[in-house]
Formats: C-alpha cells, structure tokens, sequence
C-alpha cells in the first residue's frame, strides 16, 4: 500500500483528502503540526507528497527546495494559485507535478497513480495491505505471515473492498453493488457463501480474527 503524506494548513480539504485517498486504499499521513514540517515529511518516509504553497511557517516552495536536497519522493504541488510563475517556480524547484484548487478529485487520483506507477512500477499498485496481510490484485493471492492462500474472483474482490474501507462498516447492499460494478452477479445469500469461504481461507493462513459481522449494519475489518 502506497503511503501519502498531505502538507495542507486547510483542514477542511486535508481532511476530505484524507478520507478520499483512504477509500481508494492508500494509507494517508495528514500532520496538522508545521514547526518542523520537512524533518516530519523525511521521518513519514511516503512514496509521494502533496504539497500546498501557501502555509504556516514556510511556504510550499522552501520545503520542496530542502526536501528535494535530500529525497527524490514524487511531489505534486496543490495550490490555489494559478498563474504560470508559480508552476514554473514549483516544476524549478523539483515538483512532479502542479494542480489547482478547486481540482476534481478523480483527475488528481489519476495523476498520483500516474506518478506512482512511473517510479514504482505497477507491482506496487497490485498490492494492498492490511496489517500483515497483503492483497496480491494481479494474482489473486493473499498472504499472512509468510503463508500464502489463493482467493477466488469474488472473494478478491470482497476483500479489496472490505481493505479499501478498514474501519468502517460495509453494508451488505455496499458490497453487493460493489460486486455488480465489476459485473459479477451475486445475490443475498451467495453474499454470505463467499464472505464464509473468506473467513476460512484467512483463518488457513493463521489470521483468526478477521473479518467482523455487524448484525443488521454488514461487515468490517477492524
């Protein structure tokens, strides 16, 4: 799971674009603390930062000039100002990328996973992690702790969905939907056959508390 650090004073939109990135399954550090933002950024060890110019104690441009003399982290600029200066000044300083606000949100994933598959390659964008539990997309596997199970189509994609949400309670009809968008047809009842061959699979390579039922609410991984 590809890690996001946000460098956003606003909380409003840090917060919006926390909650986002963490629905499409990117674990998201978001400080609200920037004494020290660039010793902070450094220690976060992310795959990638956003970056807003305008902020409390240094600006955007400083901190991407001393974070590009010690890293080479993907760094994509999100700010309000949208004059050409600005991106100039930014892509000069070592930025990867430069957005405006207000950005649609699905174009400003598409860029990151851009930047991501570029210096990462599409092996990292394959795999999702909960805990120590990782989610191989490309092969359908799941391992635990060195054991390795393999998981059907609908089970993978249960469990993407259940990853993508940690924390919080999918409901049944989220999941079913889920399902039908990716044109795999299940009903009810076989919602609940997967979900059971899931938890025995998951428990078979050593992870016995899993996935949760929340009686009338749905399922979690907590």
């Amino acid at each position: 799971m590809s890690k996001i650090i946000i460098i956003e004073d606003a909380e409003t939109i840090r917060e919006e674009l926390k909650t986002f990135l963490n629905r499409y399954g990117y674990e998201v550090v978001a400080p609200t603390n920037f004494e020290n933002i660039i010793n902070d950024i450094l220690r976060e060890k992310s795959d990638l930062i956003l970056l807003d110019i305008n902020l409390p104690v240094t600006d955007g441009y400083y901190i991407c000039r001393e974070i590009r003399k010690k890293s080479d982290v993907p760094i994509i600029v999100v700010t309000s100002r949208d004059n050409e200066m600005d991106e100039l000044m930014s892509m000069n300083l070592g930025a990867d990328d430069f957005i405006t606000k207000p950005y649609n949100t699905q174009i400003l994933l598409a860029r990151i996973e851009s930047i991501l598959r570029r210096v990462h390659g599409s092996s990292n964008r394959d795999t999702i992690a909960y805990n120590d539990l990782k989610l191989n997309l490309s092969n359908g596997t799941v391992t635990y702790k060195g054991n390795t199970a393999e998981l059907t189509k609908n089970e993978l994609k249960i469990l993407s969905c259940l990853i993508k949400n940690k924390g919080k309670i999918v409901s049944r009809d989220d999941l079913m939907d889920f399902m039908w968008n990716s044109d795999i047809f299940v009903d009810d009842n076989n919602l609940s056959v997967n979900v059971t061959r899931l938890r025995k699979k998951l428990e078979g390579v050593g992870m016995k508390e899993n996935i949760e039922t929340r009686r009338g609410l749905g399922y979690i991984l907590p």
